[in-house]
């Protein structure tokens, strides 16, 4: 193994500190296995799986207003300000 050393932020590191002291790991144990999720894709969805998310989450949610196709970039504009 390579030795390496990181900055963590306060909440990271008793974030982990609570996980190790929960299961029982080290937080060295911990990073070294979100880094491999990482590396192999498993946190990062690939773009087809992105899209298809996307694609799913399509007409599951209502603004309550019945022209937002017709005027959507009012609708965004005034989201905006």
């Amino acid at each position: 193994m390579v030795r390496t050393q990181i900055q963590l932020t306060e909440e990271q590191h008793g974030a982990l500190r609570r996980l190790s002291d929960s299961t029982g790991r080290s937080i060295a144990d911990l990073v070294r296995e979100t880094i491999d999720r990482l590396i192999s894709g498993r946190l990062l969805p690939g773009r087809e799986a992105q899209i298809e998310r996307a694609i799913r989450l399509a007409g599951c949610f209502s603004s309550g207003s019945r022209d937002v196709s017709a005027k959507h970039d009012r609708h965004l504009a005034e989201a905006f300000r």
